[in-house]
């Protein structure tokens, strides 16, 4: 999908446009300088709006939140996400879906 402009795409989540056939390699000063060597965490997202996302989490940072929530603004009501960690390694984890909470009618509350 170009954006005006010939013989360049836009990709998601990208820095600005790429050429056509380009590709990024990582060097090991550019490794350095990003931050992504042995001391980050690899994390990946499974399910929902952020399913196959990858983020590198430097050290820095400290370790990985146990719950992250992702809200999605738009035109209507919001909608929220909710992904939990599993740890996989020192260095890696893996954020599942929570499943939707399931709320009781008013008919299952009279009930009870």
């Amino acid at each position: 999908m170009s954006r005006g402009v010939p013989g360049r795409r836009w990709r998601a989540y990208s820095r600005g446009p790429a050429h056509e056939g380009e590709e990024s390699q990582l060097s090991e000063e550019n490794a350095a300088a990003t931050g992504s060597g042995t001391d980050g965490a690899v994390l990946l997202f499974v399910g929902g709006p952020l399913d196959g996302r990858v983020q590198i989490r430097e050290a820095r940072h400290g370790d990985p939140l146990p719950t992250v929530t992702h809200v999605h603004l738009h035109g209507g009501p919001k909608v929220v996400h909710r992904y939990d960690l599993q740890v996989v390694g020192e260095q890696a984890g893996i954020y599942h879906l929570r499943p939707p909470a399931q709320r009781l009618t008013h008919e299952d509350r009279l009930a009870d």
